[in-house]
C-alpha cells in the first residue's frame, strides 16, 4: 500500500509542476539557511584553533565604569594594570594569559605599504593558545622581561613581506620604523577569532603605549585558564570576590562592571549588557523563537499550497470516495505525500548547504576560516523536516476529508 502511496505521489508532484517548485523551493531554502547559519555558530562557539582549551577557559574582554547618579558610562577594554595588579592574583587559574587587541601598523617591502595588525602579550599567552608553529618558537618570560625586540609572524606575513624565503626566523621585520627580530611563524587563522588573531605578536613591554598607567581601562584582555573544566565555576567566585574589592579610581564613577565570561555567556551578555543575569536563558529563547518563526513561514506557506493542491484534486478524491474509499485512507495518502515532498525538499536542502559551505571556503571572503557541516543538526534538522511536513500536511488532508462526495463530484 505504501508503495501505491509513493507512486501515486511521484505521478502528483509531476503533473503540478509549479506547485511542487514552490514546495520544495521553500523547504530547501530554508534548511540551507538554516544550515549554514548553524555551520557559523559552531565555528564561533566551538573549541577551534588556536583556542583549543575553550571549555575551560573565561575571558575578560571589558572593563565598564558607572556612574549610580550621573548614568555616565565609560567602557572600554581592560588596562594592564586591571589585569596586572588585581587578576594576576588569583589562585585558582592555572595560567592567566594577557593580549591586546591587534593593532594596525605599517610596514614598508619595496617602497611599498604593507599593513598588518599588531598584537601584544605575555609569555604565559602563549602556553594557553595553541599556535601551529611552521618554524620558530614564541618569546619567552626572559625575553618578555628584557623587552626584547622579538616577533613572532604569521604564514601570511612572512610571505607578503618575506617573499618566498622558507626559513625567516633570525630575520629583521620592520613596522612603525622598528626592527624586530623574527623568533617564529605560525599558522594562520581567521579573523573572526578576536582574542587571538594577528599578523605580528610582540611582548607587551616594547608596546609604545604606555602599559604601565594606572586606571582600569586600556587596550588589553585576559584569559583565565582553570585546571579542569569542573574549576570553571570555583574560577568565577573568586574572580568576583576579587572584582567586588576594586576601587573605581575615579570619583565620578562608582560602579564597576568587568565579566570573565566563556564564549556563549559573552555571547548572551551582549543581550543583557552589564547585569547579573548573563542572558543565556534569553539567548536561548531569543533564537529558538528564530528558528521557529523561520520554520513556521515556509510551513504555513505549505499549508496553503497544499489547500490549494489538493482542492483542485476534489473530483479524484470525489471519484474515490464514491468508489468506496474512505476518510482515513484518502488522508493517509495526502499526509505520505505531503511528508514525500518534504524529505525530498530536505535532501535537496541538504546538497544546497553543502554546496554554499564548500563555495564559501573556497571563495574566501573570511581568509583561513572553513565552515563544515554539524552533523547533530542535520540529523535534528531531518527530524524538523519530517515534523513539519506532517504538520502541513494533517490540516489540508482533513480539510480533504471532509469534502462531501456530490460537491466534489460537481467540481468536475
Amino acid at each position: 500500500m505504501l508503495k501505491n502511496y509513493f507512486k501515486i505521489a511521484i505521478v502528483v508532484l509531476k503533473r503540478r509542476k509549479f506547485f511542487t517548485f514552490i514546495s520544495l523551493f521553500g523547504i530547501s531554502f530554508t534548511l540551507t539557511i538554516l544550515m549554514v547559519a548553524t555551520a557559523f555558530l559552531d565555528k564561533a562557539l566551538s573549541p577551534s584553533y588556536p583556542d583549543l582549551k575553550r571549555n575551560r577557559s573565561l575571558y575578560i574582554t571589558k572593563v565598564t565604569l558607572e556612574s549610580s547618579k550621573q548614568h555616565w558610562i565609560n567602557s572600554s577594554s581592560a588596562s594592564f594594570y586591571f589585569l596586572d595588579r588585581y587578576v594576576s592574583k588569583l589562585k585558582v587559574p592555572e595560567k592567566i594569559g594577557i593580549f591586546t587587541y591587534s593593532n594596525k601598523v605599517n610596514a614598508y617591502v619595496n617602497n611599498k605599504k604593507l599593513v598588518i595588525e599588531s598584537k601584544y602579550t605575555n609569555a604565559t599567552y602563549w602556553e594557553i593558545a595553541e599556535y601551529v608553529f611552521m618554524e620558530g618558537k614564541p618569546y619567552t618570560k626572559q625575553q618578555v622581561e628584557n623587552a626584547e625586540r622579538v616577533a613572532v609572524i604569521s604564514e601570511t606575513t612572512r610571505k607578503n613581506y618575506f617573499g618566498d624565503q622558507k626559513s625567516v626566523v633570525g630575520k629583521y621585520i620592520e613596522a612603525d620604523n622598528v626592527n624586530y627580530r623574527v623568533i617564529g611563524v605560525v599558522k594562520d587563522m581567521p579573523r573572526s577569532i578576536r582574542n587571538f588573531y594577528g599578523d605580528l605578536y610582540l611582548p607587551y613591554t616594547v608596546s609604545k603605549g604606555s602599559y604601565k598607567d594606572v586606571g582600569l581601562t586600556g587596550g588589553f584582555g585576559a584569559i583565565l585558564l582553570a585546571k579542569s573544566e569542573k574549576d570553571i565555576p570555583k574560577m568565577k567566585e573568586e574572580y568576583y570576590r576579587m572584582l567586588a574589592k576594586v576601587p573605581t579610581g575615579d570619583k565620578e564613577y562608582d560602579m564597576l562592571y568587568a565579566h570573565a565570561d566563556n564564549t556563549i555567556e559573552h555571547l548572551a551578555r551582549s543581550l543583557a549588557g552589564n547585569n547579573e543575569n548573563v542572558g543565556i536563558g534569553r539567548l536561548l529563547t531569543y533564537g529558538s523563537l528564530l528558528v521557529l518563526l523561520f520554520l513556521l513561514l515556509p510551513t504555513i506557506n505549505l499549508v496553503n499550497i497544499n489547500i490549494t493542491r489538493i482542492m483542485e484534486r476534489s473530483s479524484e478524491i470525489g471519484v474515490r470516495k464514491a468508489f468506496g474509499a474512505s476518510s482515513k485512507t484518502l488522508v493517509y495518502q495526502f499526509i505520505v505525500e505531503n511528508v514525500i515532498l518534504t524529505l525530498l525538499g530536505g535532501v535537496i536542502g541538504i546538497v544546497l548547504s553543502v554546496i554554499s559551505i564548500y563555495l564559501f571556503n573556497q571563495s574566501n571572503i573570511i581568509p583561513n576560516l572553513n565552515l563544515s557541516i554539524n552533523f547533530t543538526v542535520l540529523f535534528f534538522g531531518f527530524v524538523v523536516c519530517l515534523f513539519f511536513g506532517l504538520l502541513s500536511g494533517v490540516y489540508p488532508a482533513w480539510r480533504m476529508s471532509r469534502l462531501n462526495v456530490v460537491s466534489a463530484l460537481k467540481a468536475q
